[in-house]
């Protein structure tokens, strides 16, 4: 056992014993140098701490000690950090005989743990086998996959400690670890650590005071994983699909533009490869989400492009968009079919199964398709000339032909023009208007986010906190209502393109099947009725008389910049789950 107060150690050689003998040294000799001391770190200084151990004990290396020997890890999250940023850490421990997942919490405190046979990472959540860690994580993690984020392949000795008696008092483990991520790798210090023997507390406070001691020693302030992703120069939740570009108030309007599409870009570029690989649908939900920010952005923010790249690239990603809505559509329908399954009442899941495998197989269709069409020398030159033409922008900064709006001016029109539309649009909206005027005002209700998003560092936090609060209600009914009839027509279609497949030689459709897409279809019907009877309220909620007075406070005058988000506070995706989007 570890006895409570005593520290593991890091060592490695102290500083200046490893400086070069004179100034011309070339790069490459450095680099040699380096990785000289780097293999001196984890061969040499061993010794050094079982010689300063010498001194008050009889040291004897246990061979085929437990824990011993060679270890392989991989440290697992998803690709948007959600286990870091709930404080959890996911480890799986593999060995020739299996291997196990470790689940902790950021400081160490074990939380459950789990065999694993045969399951690989980068897959599914939903693939993990059942077990106490697939009981604590999936709520949290779900669809997302689980990726390794970085390995270690360590050595492992342990060494005895004995007294004048020669009676074991302690014991010293000593792991050298070699750390990998994304093809670059890196060798941690040599980390040792003292177990006490239980009723020798004072002898192993001892030999934790003379490694203390040793040159080159410090105490071991991180986890393996948070040291290993520091040497790799990884930073944890790096990844994020929030919009959080570097603008400020006085900043040019073009060139505070320029940096939010760019934000824009790199995520979406960030997507692309894990929605080739169809690693989980969230890829395509972010990447989704940042073209349609873009076409908002190109649309209500294009005076202060140039006429000409505005015009071409709002309809470019009107393509990306277009493209990937099949597939998200049947994605959509997939991760809500169990959900939909046990809604049933005249019908059973299984009468639904032939439906869930007919999307299944739509949807391999589909997403052919956008993977070709996002390989293509189209897609390229999209994102490729799309940042060419923004750096310009941003380079260019302000114009000196004509003035232009600075980010707070710009911020405080648009989002007053988006707001008064919305009154306007929703105020006149009643029970008798047709489902097109609410899917209309959706629509706006969007494009006021996103504005409201892309300026947040300038509006007054405590205002913005509130209105968004209050549009993110609007838009879940809206969301409801619209989403309700589109899954309801898609239904409809969707079980006539069954027929057809039938008909030509495919799979037959049974008529409980046809009779349970009945189902569903009738209770989305419901749903669709219930948000339309709530948006009088959730309305009023966000434009009425009482919430005009918060609304002018954050149009008012920009407020101070945000404060930079923490990595390891939690920051849920834009719009999670399964909404169509």
């Amino acid at each position: 056992m570890i006895t409570p107060g005593l520290r593991g150690y890091v060592l490695e050689p102290p500083v200046g014993d490893h400086k070069s003998s004179s100034k011309s040294t070339s790069k490459s000799s450095s680099k040699s140098t380096s990785k000289s001391t780097r293999k001196q770190s984890a061969t040499d200084l061993l010794p050094a701490a079982l010689a300063a151990l010498a001194q008050s004990f009889t040291v004897a290396a246990e061979r085929g000690a437990p824990g011993s020997g060679a270890r392989r890890r991989a440290w697992l999250d998803t690709f948007d950090w959600r286990l870091y940023r709930a404080g959890l850490v996911l480890e799986l421990e593999q060995a020739s005989r299996g291997a196990r997942l470790l689940l902790s919490q950021a400081d160490g405190t074990p939380r459950a743990e789990q065999p694993v046979t045969g399951w690989p990472p980068r897959r599914p959540a939903q693939d993990l086998p059942a077990g106490p860690v697939r009981d604590q994580i999936m709520a949290l993690i779900s669809p997302r996959a689980l990726l390794p984020v970085v390995s270690a392949v360590s050595t492992v000795s342990v060494t005895r400690l004995l007294n004048a008696d020669g009676k074991t008092v302690a014991r010293l483990t000593a792991e050298r670890a070699t750390v990998t991520a994304a093809g670059t790798a890196a060798e941690l210090p040599l980390r040792l650590s003292v177990a006490e023997v239980r009723g020798y507390l004072v002898q192993a406070r001892k030999a934790a005071a003379l490694l203390a001691a040793v040159p080159g020693a410090s105490p071991d302030g991180q986890s393996v994983f948070i040291a290993a992703l520091t040497a790799l120069g990884r930073h944890p939740a790096s990844y994020t699909n929030n919009v959080d570009a570097k603008i400020t108030a006085e900043l040019p309007g073009s060139v505070a533009v320029a940096r939010l599409l760019l934000r824009l870009l790199d995520t979406l570029e960030l997507n692309v490869d894990g929605v080739l690989h169809d690693i989980d649908t969230e890829f395509l939900h972010d990447f989704r989400v940042a073209v349609r920010r873009t076409r908002s952005a190109i649309k209500l923010l294009g005076e202060v492009l140039p006429a000409a790249d505005a015009n071409r690239y709002a309809g470019e990603f009107k393509w990306l968009g277009d493209l990937t809505t099949p597939t998200r559509d049947l994605d959509v329908h997939l991760l809500g079919f169990a959900a939909t399954s046990g809604h049933l009442l005249a019908a059973t899941p299984a009468d639904l199964e032939p439906f869930r495998a007919f999307l299944v197989r739509r949807r391999a269709r589909e997403f052919r398709r956008l993977a070709t069409a996002l390989r293509s020398p189209r897609f390229a030159a999209i994102t490729d000339d799309w940042r060419k033409a923004l750096l310009a922008v941003r380079d260019a900064g302000a114009s000196k032909k004509r003035r232009q709006p600075t980010a707070a001016e710009l911020a405080a029109r648009t989002t007053a023009r988006a707001f008064r539309r919305i009154a306007a649009q929703g105020g006149a909206i009643t029970p008798d208007s047709p489902p097109e005027s609410l899917h209309d005002l959706r629509k706006r209700c969007k494009e006021l986010r996103y504005l409201l998003e892309f300026f947040a560092p300038l509006h007054d936090p405590v205002a913005y906190r509130k209105v968004v609060g209050d549009l993110k209600q609007l838009q879940d009914c809206l969301g409801d209502f619209q989403d309700s009839q589109v899954q309801r027509e898609e239904i409809g279609a969707l079980a006539d393109a069954m027929l057809a497949e039938a008909l030509s030689g495919g799979p037959g459709v049974a008529a409980a099947t046809l009779l349970a897409m009945g189902e569903v279809a009738a209770r989305l019907t419901v749903s669709q009725a219930e948000a339309r009877a709530d948006f009088a309220r959730r309305f009023a909620r966000f434009a009425g008389p009482a919430a005009r007075p918060r609304i002018s406070t954050l149009l008012a005058k920009p407020g101070p910049p945000a404060k930079a988000e923490q990595p390891a506070e939690p920051a849920p995706p834009a719009e999670p789950g399964p909404k169509n989007s």
